[in-house]
């Protein structure tokens, strides 16, 4: 197996043959920054892409890394998940798995908020340095991190201090990283640069100033540079007055300091995504919340377009997924509409509060088999009483509309005595090979007075005489499945 890396570190002459070498295919794995989202990258065949430190990536740069090839696997690794990701798997769109297991001999770091004070840095810095420890300062402005540094020489001048930040001479930076590895520093005053990718066991405290400039996903990270040994490490978090603090700036910080467990990050990533929103799971945005239609419609939305493209154009992946459901059980619509002239309600005089009518209906609406529905039916009965002839009705519907999810219908009507069933609209749908469909057809011939069926505006559809009531519209649904 042959690996490489390419990076902007390398020389032209060496990208040149590495980009060549990749295209033959006699690069195994490649291992890149934001590089390998260039043009002039091109695999001979892409089979695994394993994204690192993903809350580092926008979203575009992701999606030009999976279009290089049409379904290539995926593997998104992260401590802390950006708002947009971690919904995606919330809502069964990507596979989720958590590492809750630290490595042994760890232990939690301790993390403390303080007001900007140059005496916990003096004690805080002198105490790591006399068990013979280092230090990161972090201070993310290039513009006075010098003079950061000539604070620190000040207050404790018998420490050895030097400073780093992305804007330097590769070389140089190099060295400096090199050499506070090698122990010949004992403070590291860097910005985020650090962030990822360091492990120096001798580190065990960090301090980040203007830790309310930060969003949670750096803070965890940073704090996850000391900690990495067998010693207790600790975690400074440095800002102005607490007074002055924004809101939304506050909690960040309370989450950060009150999730310092080891494997904490999926905690810290479900308080980001509570602060922030999930963002746009549509679109680029990759957190904030949504203003132009509500939650409950979007999720909707996703769920539909989910279940779509899992059946037709994504079919093969989910082929064992789909095998795996019970024809039987299968819902081939993904939703049903039931128009009926019939009184189908909660009534006022049965549940009076509206907040309590509007919650059953929620709950009513995500039923989804009779066993269900019956412990439903007596949930009701207890609460509220025998249930008037409008309830039962609603529960008759919601019978026929699951029954009619799994025969293919998309929408159903029951009207002056008759019943509508609309099949899915989808022509290349493949439940018109599946044996259900077939099944419906040869139960209509073997009995073609129960339903007829016709073609109106380009759709199949059944239709049904002699329905008087919502229970006779279910038995005779029965009878053709």
């Amino acid at each position: 197996v042959k690996v490489d890396y390419i990076s902007r570190m390398r020389s032209a002459k060496e990208q040149k043959r590495i980009l060549k070498e990749l295209e033959t295919g006699e690069i195994d794995i490649l291992i890149g920054t934001h590089r390998l989202v260039g043009k002039d990258i091109k695999f001979k065949d892409l089979g695994l892409l394993i994204n690192d430190e993903e809350q580092k990536f926008g979203v575009a740069t992701k999606e030009k890394i999976r279009a290089m090839k049409a379904n290539v696997d995926t593997l998104t690794m992260t401590a802390t998940p950006i708002p947009r990701t971690l919904q995606f798997s919330l809502m069964g769109a990507r596979d989720l798995s958590i590492i809750n297991t630290p490595p042994p001999n760890r232990y939690p770091i301790t993390t403390e908020l303080h007001p900007f004070n140059e005496d916990v840095i003096r004690e805080a810095i002198h105490y790591e340095i006399s068990r013979g420890g280092q230090v990161f300062f972090i201070h993310n402005r290039v513009q006075n991190i010098a003079e950061v540094e000539a604070m620190l020489n000040r207050i404790i001048p018998e420490a050895n201090t030097v400073h780093a930040h992305g804007q330097m001479d590769g070389k140089k930076l190099e060295k400096i990283m090199l050499d506070f590895i090698d122990q010949k520093h004992d403070v590291l005053i860097a910005t985020t640069i650090v962030e990822s990718g360091l492990d120096i066991p001798n580190a065990n405290t960090i301090l980040i100033n203007d830790a309310q400039n930060y969003g949670l996903s750096d803070l965890h990270q940073l704090r996850g540079r000391v900690g990495r040994s067998n010693k207790k490490a600790f975690c400074y978090l440095l800002t102005p007055p607490l007074t002055t603090l924004t809101n939304e700036a506050r909690r960040r910080l309370d989450a950060i300091e009150m999730f310092s467990d080891l494997g904490s990050g999926f905690n810290i990533a479900m308080q980001d995504l509570d602060i922030r929103g999930a963002g746009n799971l549509l679109g680029a945005e990759q957190s904030g919340f949504i203003a132009d239609v509500g939650l409950e419609t979007y999720q909707q939305i996703l769920d539909e377009a989910m279940f779509e493209l899992k059946e037709t154009e994504f079919s093969e992946l989910f082929s064992e997924e789909n095998k795996a459901k019970d024809a039987s059980v299968k819902s081939w619509a993904r939703d049903c509409h039931v128009d009926t002239d019939f009184e189908v309600r909660l009534p006022d005089q049965y549940v009076a509060n509206v907040s309590e009518r509007i919650k059953l209906y929620r709950e009513l609406d995500e039923i989804s088999d009779n066993k269900e529905l019956m412990l439903f039916e007596e949930r009701l009965e207890d609460r509220f009483g025998p249930l008037p002839t409008q309830v039962k009705d609603l529960l008759e519907v919601v019978r026929v509309r699951m029954i009619a999810q799994r025969a293919g219908f998309e929408k159903i009507v029951i009207k002056n005595g008759k019943m509508l069933c609309w099949f899915i609209s989808n022509k290349e749908s493949s439940y018109y090979e599946s044996g259900v469909f077939v099944k419906i057809l040869q139960n209509l011939q073997a009995n073609n007075t129960v339903a007829k069926i016709e073609e109106k505006n380009d759709r199949l559809r059944l239709v049904f005489s002699g329905i008087n009531n919502i229970s006779t519209a279910y038995e005779k649904l029965k009878k053709i499945m």
